[in-house]
């Protein structure tokens, strides 16, 4: 059993965390809260960036669907006129400087997830472990709004918005703080944010405290693509057929039961979220196709075959949910304008 597994079924299957693990998640705690509020009472001063900035986070480790819900927030700031910019940390990258991010950029040195938005969003991506000046070279290419993917507990850098996404299947696992559980904050953080977004799950979940006024979110996907040659083919075609799958993101489940509801037959290949990918990972012994995330499509363009399919993920909302998610940063827009 991997090391991730291990956690997971201590965070989510109700395994019994081994008592060392609690005094670790009560130091964590402490760090963490005695961090926020020095820079609530100012006595660490946060970066104020010139342009107004959303941070799309999670209070919990590995993912949740941030990265669906920027790209999906970015194409609607474009079309209503507005220059967006996406400001990450680059994780898994060797980079540690901050630098602009092109869609042919190695993900080795600037991380997957960076250039995966880079490549769906057609704006300006930035990296850096200084966030605050990633985002300044965003700001200085002229962009008026800045969105951050990831970044809630990064108070360096003061933000004018913030929006949570929660896994609706998952919710907040055993309610621990890390490592014991898989919580980055305790959810009363959520009282402070702008907007939550619960992805999947059951919506009559959402009507319990704190998620009493959480905005529902799906993610899709329609199509899979070759990654030798770009061809694309409904995901419905493989209906019925045996295939591998792989997913070295932070729910690798989600992938695989997400292949599944679409009636493919599928052998599942978790790997740790962000893992760096080789030959030997994506290669089996028959000639079965293998499908797998756009985030690891993103490490295996030269090492794939005729075999190798990407199946990309889109976040939706239904028309009221998305008009009130728009709402929300409008108002988030307005707020910082009146304070210029």
């Amino acid at each position: 059993m991997s090391v991730q597994s291990w956690f997971n079924e201590i965070w989510y299957e109700r395994a019994t965390a081994p008592g060392w693990l609690l005094p670790l998640s009560a130091a964590y705690g402490a760090v963490s809260a005695l961090r926020r509020y020095a820079y609530a009472k100012r006595w660490r001063r946060p970066a104020r960036l010139s342009r107004p900035l959303i941070v799309v986070g999670n209070l919990s480790v590995g993912g949740t669907g941030k990265t669906p819900l920027v790209c999906w927030l970015v194409s609607r700031l474009l079309e209503r006129g507005l220059r967006p910019g996406v400001v990450t940390r680059g994780y898994g990258g060797s980079s540690r400087v901050a630098r602009l991010v092109e869609a042919t950029d190695d993900p080795n040195v600037v991380g997957d997830e960076s250039i995966l938005l880079a490549r769906r969003t057609n704006v300006p991506v930035a990296i850096g472990r200084d966030r605050p000046a990633a985002a300044q070279l965003l700001i200085d290419l002229g962009c008026d709004l800045i969105v951050s993917d990831d970044g809630l507990q990064h108070y360096a850098m003061a933000r004018d918005g913030e929006i949570v996404v929660i896994d609706g299947d998952r919710r907040f696992g055993n309610g621990r703080l890390f490592p014991a559980g898989p919580l980055r904050e305790a959810p009363a953080r959520l009282s402070s944010v702008d907007a939550i977004v619960v992805n999947g799950g059951n919506p009559a979940r959402r009507g319990n405290a704190p998620l009493d006024a959480a905005l529902g979110m799906q993610l899709t996907a329609t199509s899979a693509i070759a990654l030798s040659g770009g061809t694309s083919r409904a995901l419905s075609e493989f209906a019925g057929q045996s295939v591998h799958a792989l997913a070295a993101i932070g729910n690798p489940q989600r992938f695989f039961a997400m292949l599944r509801a679409r009636g493919i037959e599928v052998a599942a290949h978790p790997l740790p979220d962000h893992a760096p990918l080789n030959v030997e990972d994506i290669s089996f012994a028959d000639d079965r196709p293998v499908l797998m995330t756009e985030k690891d499509a993103v490490k295996c363009a030269k090492i794939a075959g005729p075999q190798h399919w990407y199946v990309p993920i889109s976040a939706t909302f239904d028309d009221s949910e998305s008009a009130a998610l728009l709402g929300i940063v409008a108002k988030i827009i307005r707020r910082r304008a009146k304070e210029a």
